[in-house]
């Protein structure tokens, strides 16, 4: 794994562990020249996220939840094979990897808390369309007689 950049931070001080990582190789589809038909480049990246201890408890329950269309037997997959490279697909699979698991790790939102319209908008409101109202019936052929 010589050449890799790095751990892939997750969020904060979290990053997926290099050796919980199961990588595998094959041939891509798309351009390549001759070179197509000789090497692996197009990867696949596969993580046991119900195994794993590098999350915290917390995480690992929010990400089963919401991956679980994805998961099978608790093991989240990633492929790239955009690019030539075998390298630069490892790469990219790797940051999409940290990028899906820092997506569904997050906290939800905050709940909404509703606000109240003013009183007075809602008379102004009510008074326009009255003023509306009024208009468009001094339009009308009844009154022509």
């Amino acid at each position: 794994m010589e050449g890799m950049s790095g751990p892939h931070v997750i969020r904060g001080s979290v990053s997926l562990p290099e050796a919980e990582l199961v990588w595998r190789f094959s041939r891509s589809s798309g351009p390549g020249g001759q070179h197509v038909n000789t090497t692996d480049t197009a990867v696949e990246l596969r993580f046991d996220l119900a195994r794993t201890d590098a999350l915290p408890a917390v995480w690992k329950q929010r990400a089963l939840e919401r991956l679980a269309g994805r998961l099978s037997d608790g093991v989240v997959t990633v492929r790239a094979s955009e690019h030539r490279s075998q390298w630069r697909n490892r790469e990219t699979a790797a940051v999409r990897l940290a990028a899906l698991l820092a997506e569904v790790t997050a906290p939800p939102p905050r709940p909404r808390r509703p606000t109240r319209i003013p009183r007075g908008i809602n008379e102004r409101r009510l008074r326009e369309k009255k003023q509306r109202s009024q208009t468009k019936r001094g339009r009308s052929a009844r009154h022509w007689d």
